[in-house]
């Protein structure tokens, strides 16, 4: 049985899944011993603890010029001592450009079931990832087994699936025939999917999986060969799927430079080298704006982002305000708002909120607010592990900016004691009530557990103003809760213009960070937080061209 038989059924699967936009997940999310074995956790702390201080030498490159790292643990702020080979950009370019002939000369079911392999045999390291994860991003324990494992494997499949699907989309061969009266004109003709080259993906230090595997999986599906620049604070979640992904590529006699790992140092970045090389094609890219607008200029290459933007929340009237306040609260704390969907600008009415027990002031709503807040984040049970770690020592720094912004600080944020790291790095969430009037303040991204509850006029200004902010400085999420059917519909619809989805009226256990794979376009692109969708057609379609061929029917 081939590679692609063996995996076909759960393909199939997820084309369906594609189109239906309903639940669909290959790889179960709960850790749960009856679904991954009664040691596995075990097996897999132990496996991540005994990499610690030693050389990943996983990976099928050789000849690395050096060996480095520079990862540091935000739950024990020392370093994890792992080192990878480092190669010169030259050298992993070479190698990418060898592999790339056979790779794309290589079936697109072969590819497939190469690929879909690829992600069977991660699933077996989804712990072992949860460690890597949580010590490298600061991430509690089940966002990282989630995420990084999980969850990202589906966003891998989602994009593997969504290449295949366009692959198929045109014949490969067909007889063109055209009726001239006494005879006929008849062509032979045929349609090659020819990929555009060498893929760079660069990852980020909060979401080094998630963020990364549909770049890298989309550009192989399709025929690319890949480079995963990851980056220098997160690299080991990432660093085991690239040994996956080769150990499978070599199995099946392939160049596992098909796909390469290339690792660097915060005293010698490489990425803008590998950017602005002419024989790199294609650009996976997560993290700031600024660099993100640098490589979306760059000429000749085909960049796909995910940048910064400026998250939103609406409220104009609630069914239950402390069940809309918990909510909010968890969203907050969750990963202490390192996440790209956290909300940040929380528009409510100078006049209050509607509720079927009455009016709720801005006043009582800040307070059901902050109290939910310190309500998490002082449950010794829950805070510490919804709250995570600050990946960032200067996430934390900005959080204590915060507090010197012009405005009325209703809560400041203070560190909490993780109970299984003494020296994790945390900070809870500061919240700062301000005028509409600030725009200064609240149209930019302020990274981290960070919350501005802002006093307009009424809903109305409070959907003008959240459009502004998306169409003007990006949004990737926005939250809103409204009992009236058509401001609803005006939320729905000026956001819709912005680029952003809505998440109405969530409570109890779904918020609006998360996003679903097969379901959640992830970012629109369609405003200044990305120019890129995991995952709509154009971020396959995008990585191939369709050339055409055709020959005269023999008589």
């Amino acid at each position: 049985m081939s590679l692609f038989q063996k995996h076909q059924p759960v393909l199939t699967d997820a084309v369906e899944a594609l189109h239906a936009r309903t639940f669909y997940a290959a790889f179960p999310e709960h850790p749960a011993p009856a679904v991954y074995g009664e040691t596995a956790d075990a097996d897999g702390q132990a496996k991540f603890k005994n990499q610690l201080g030693k050389k990943f030498e996983e990976l099928k490159q050789s000849n690395p010029q050096s060996w480095g790292g520079q990862e540091e643990s935000p739950y024990t702020q020392e370093p994890l001592g792992v080192s990878y080979p480092l190669f010169s950009v030259n050298s992993l370019i070479e190698n990418s450009k060898k592999a790339f002939a056979p790779w794309r000369k290589t079936s697109l079911l072969d590819r497939a079931g190469i690929l879909m392999e690829s992600l069977e045999r991660t699933k077996k390291r989804f712990f072992e990832i949860a460690y890597a994860t949580m010590h490298t991003t600061g991430q509690g324990y089940m966002m990282a087994f989630q995420a990084s494992g999980p969850h990202a494997a589906d966003r891998a499949l989602e994009a593997i699936a969504a290449g295949y699907e366009e692959l198929n989309r045109f014949p490969a061969h067909a007889t063109w025939n055209k009726p001239m009266g006494k005879f006929n004109i008849q062509l032979n003709k045929e349609w090659r999917a020819m990929p555009k080259g060498i893929s760079v993906v660069i990852g980020c230090s909060t979401f080094p999986t998630w963020n990364s595997v549909t770049g890298i999986y989309g550009s192989l599906i399709t025929g690319n060969t890949v480079i995963v620049k990851p980056h220098p604070g997160a690299i080991l979640p990432i660093a085991i799927f690239v040994a996956e992904i080769q150990n499978v590529l070599a199995e099946n006699n392939l160049d596992p430079n098909v796909c390469q790992l290339a690792v660097d140092t915060f005293d010698k970045m490489i990425t803008k080298e590998l950017a602005e090389h002419p024989d790199v094609k294609l650009i996976d890219f997560t993290g700031n704006s600024a660099f993100g607008s640098y490589l979306e200029a760059l000429p000749g290459k085909t960049v796909f982002t995910e940048k910064t933007g400026v998250n939103s929340v609406i409220i104009d009237s609630v069914d239950d305000a402390d069940k809309v306040a918990a909510n909010l609260a968890f969203s907050v704390n969750l990963y202490s708002g390192q996440m790209c969907t956290a909300p940040q600008n929380f528009y409510i009415p100078e006049i209050g909120i509607d509720s079927p027990a009455g009016k709720i002031s801005f006043d009582d709503f800040a307070q059901k607010f902050i109290s939910q807040i310190n309500g998490l984040v002082g449950n010794p049970k829950a805070g510490p592990f919804v709250l995570g770690a600050v990946q960032n020592k200067k996430t934390s720094e900005r959080v204590i900016e915060a507090e010197k912004l012009p405005g009325k600080i209703l809560l400041k944020s203070h560190t909490i004691e993780n109970p299984q790291f003494k020296n994790a790095r945390t900070a809870t969430p500061v919240v700062i009530e301000l005028d509409a009037s600030k725009k200064e303040i609240y149209s930019k991204e302020l990274f981290g557990p960070i919350a501005l509850l802002i006093k307009t006029k009424n809903t109305d200004q409070s959907i003008a103003l959240a459009q502004e902010m998306a169409q003007e400085h990006g949004a990737i999420s926005c939250g809103a809760y409204t009992t009236n059917a058509d401001v609803h519909e005006k939320i729905a619809d000026a956001m819709a213009m912005a680029a952003t989805p809505v998440s109405f009226n969530l409570t109890g256990g779904i918020y609006m960070n998360q996003n679903a794979a097969f379901s959640d376009f992830h970012v629109t692109g369609g405003n200044p937080s990305g120019n890129a969708s995991f995952t709509n057609p154009e971020y396959v379609t995008k990585r191939f061209t369709w050339v055409g061929h055709r020959e005269s029917v023999k008589g």
